[in-house]
């Protein structure tokens, strides 16, 4: 029975002659836009990364672009794909190389930065190019693995995933980047360096592929992947609000009546900002894009004003409240 097809240059937005410099433009673009660290809990999302990379690990590496380019006019059809002559002798393997008959060599490489597994991929990659079924179905290809008769034809049950939680700074959260971290696994302490996505949100995680518990030895299973779930650490200066950061400013009464011009912090440094005259207490000045988040749902800062009055006054300062209040209109109530 047919599987459907996949237009993997419709899926990457590329022309069917696209450079390699095209392809790793758009598969970036679109794996950024996609990817589960910044979409947490969307399928939608989740199931668009891995369409792009696997039409990415297929248009990458000139074999495998030149089988699927085989299909030729069939490609146009759209559904019910039939593997045409000639590609029953490619398999794909455990470990991410395209094979040749038994005993051939290695090919293709990795799965593009090892964030994607070979178990991930679709019903169409794995009839067109065979591994993770087994050799039953494959239209002769041979099953995947160090040993193809060891499992019966059956894939190798990979590792447990691991979850662990990763405390950031509100700094780190906001800036990204790379980070050491010391882990205490069942395979002992390891220490590994991630990649921080800039502005990710409490709750986040982050996968780590194969840094997971161990497949069983001698089984050719890969290991399980490492998930590191974001926990951002109290801040003196500010509060989280979702994506937004509040900062507690606050005046001495003149500075809220008549206005002023400060300092005061961001995740990036001091900023300026003016009070405008008349900022009553509760007031929220906003500076915008300066939250966690990233893109469009980039959160932003917000002072709030906060007025103190002097716990006690000298002569003069009293009889100045008192010629202040005999002057004023003012109402505080009603």
């Amino acid at each position: 029975m047919g599987v459907e097809y996949k237009d993997y240059y419709k899926l990457l937005g590329v022309s069917r002659n696209a450079s390699k410099d095209e392809l790793g433009k758009a598969y970036k673009k679109l794996a950024r836009k996609y990817h589960p660290d910044l979409n947490s809990g969307d399928k939608t999302a989740e199931s668009k990364f891995k369409d792009v990379n696997e039409a990415y690990e297929v248009l990458k590496d000139d074999e495998k672009r030149k089988l699927y380019d085989q299909l030729g006019p069939n490609w146009q059809h759209g559904q019910n794909f039939q593997r045409p002559p000639g590609f029953g002798n490619f398999t794909y393997n455990s470990y991410g190389n395209m094979g040749g008959n038994a005993g051939g060599g290695a090919g293709a490489g990795g799965m593009g930065g090892g964030t994607f597994d070979a178990s991930s991929f679709s019903d169409f990659f794995e009839t067109l190019f065979g591994g993770g079924r087994g050799a039953g179905g494959m239209g002769g290809g041979q099953s995947f693995g160090p040993d193809p008769f060891g499992n019966f034809g059956r894939k190798a049950r990979r590792g447990k995933d691991v979850e662990a939680e990763l405390a950031l700074s509100l700094e780190e959260a906001y800036r990204g980047g790379r980070k050491t971290i010391s882990l205490t696994t069942s395979q002992g302490n390891k220490s590994l360096e991630i990649n921080i996505p800039a502005g990710v949100k409490e709750g986040a995680r982050i996968r780590l592929a194969g840094q997971g518990e161990s497949g069983v030895p001698g089984s050719g299973a890969q290991p399980g992947d490492l998930y590191l779930k974001v926990r951002l650490q109290p801040h003196q200066d500010f509060a989280l609000e979702q994506n937004n950061l509040v900062y507690d400013l606050i005046l001495a009464p003149w500075e809220a009546a008549l206005g002023a011009r400060l300092r005061v912090p961001t995740l990036e440094g001091e900023v300026e900002i003016g009070i405008p005259a008349g900022s009553s207490s509760g007031k929220k000045l906003r500076l915008r894009g300066r939250g966690l988040g990233s893109g469009a749902a980039k959160g932003d800062e917000y002072i709030r004003i906060g007025i103190r009055v002097p716990e006690s006054s000298s002569d003069a300062e009293k009889e100045l409240w008192e010629k202040l209040a005999a002057a004023s209109n003012f109402k505080a109530r009603g």
